[in-house]
């Protein structure tokens, strides 16, 4: 498995997925040498990063940014299934399982050689970062949702 850092990161787009693999450093592990949980989340968000900029062609850093559309977690659910150790190559794979109006549902998973090491649930909803309220998803990002899910095989 290649080597990738979230700042190298070159997704890939297969059946609905998009996959990225990111190295395991040591500031994300606690002293027994393992993932400490939080650091799941912050991998976890520039997984949603790269796939808005590299996979939807939509600049996070633009959505964020200048257009001030935010997209917060309300919801997340998690399993951690077994541990990742410092050194080892994680790839994590994104789907959505549903896209309303305001909001994207995404389902998550994680794993290493040896199998899966997390599964996760989140739901992002698009909100007025001037606001600080839920707005619609924007047109462009709906409609790059849409060209995802038709170009990956899987439409929504």
């Amino acid at each position: 498995m290649q080597t990738l850092h979230p700042t190298e990161a070159v997704g890939t787009t297969s059946g609905g997925l998009y996959s990225n693999s990111y190295a395991i450093r040591f500031s994300h592990c606690d002293p027994a040498g393992i993932v400490f949980y939080p650091q799941y989340f912050v991998l976890i968000n520039g997984l949603v990063e790269d796939w808005f900029t590299l996979g939807l062609k939509i600049n996070y850093a633009d959505l964020i940014g200048q257009r001030k559309v935010g997209l917060p977690t309300v919801s997340l659910h998690c399993d951690f299934v077994a541990p990742s150790r410092m050194g080892e190559d994680v790839a994590f794979h994104l789907r959505t399982s549903r896209v309303g109006k305001r909001s994207i549902t995404l389902d998550i998973t994680a794993t290493g050689l040896d199998g899966q090491r997390l599964k996760l649930q989140q739901t992002l909803v698009t909100t007025s970062l001037e606001t600080h309220k839920s707005i619609n998803i924007p047109t462009d990002v709906l409609n790059a949702i849409t060209h995802w899910h038709n170009t990956t095989g899987v439409p929504l």
